[in-house]
């Protein structure tokens, strides 16, 4: 099974400022739709939270939310305690793929795993932001395509870039 994770971050990092994205790039919208329909995704309970109500579950995705509390339930969504029970659950639904989408908690948990990254950058700067994107260690991830910069429709400057792990 291929484990990727996928974001977007702003200048330096940022990924969330006050549990929200702070930037608005439909184009990123529609890629991660493109790259996560069909396959499990994986968040934190935080990030279902950060959806808007009529987008849960995300449609067409087994919807796994990992939370550390044993109470929590909500509609459309499969509940996990740890990583490796999320990921396992990902995998009896889809064993090609299952993305990981947050937040930055869950993303410095699965990174070890990770065999993908799927990564827009986003030429913004986020004043207050306070949720980041894991760093990418060159001498283990090997880009697999530079990216294109593009203006989005709302503005800011964007480009799509995916790492693959670096076998060893």
């Amino acid at each position: 099974m291929t484990v990727a994770l996928i974001w977007a971050q702003g200048n330096g990092g940022v990924i969330g400022r006050d549990n929200t994205i702070p930037w608005r790039v439909p184009e990123d919208a529609r890629h991660f739709r493109e790259r996560t329909t069909g396959h499990p995704v994986v968040m934190g309970r935080r990030t279902w939270d950060s959806l808007p109500e009529r987008f849960r579950p995300l449609p067409n995705r087994m919807n796994v939310v990992l939370t550390a509390d044993r109470s929590w339930t909500a509609e459309g969504a499969v509940v996990a305690h740890d990583l490796a029970d999320a990921l396992r659950r990902a995998a009896d639904a889809d064993p090609e793929l299952t993305v990981v989408m947050g937040g930055a908690q869950i993303y410095t948990a699965a990174l070890p795993v990770a065999d993908l990254l799927i990564v827009t950058e986003i030429d913004v700067d986020v004043p207050g932001g306070d949720a980041f994107a894991p760093a990418i260690d060159v001498t283990r991830w090997r880009p697999q395509n530079d990216g294109e910069w593009m203006t989005s429709e709302k503005g800011p400057r964007y480009r799509f870039c995916d790492y693959r792990r670096i076998d060893g």
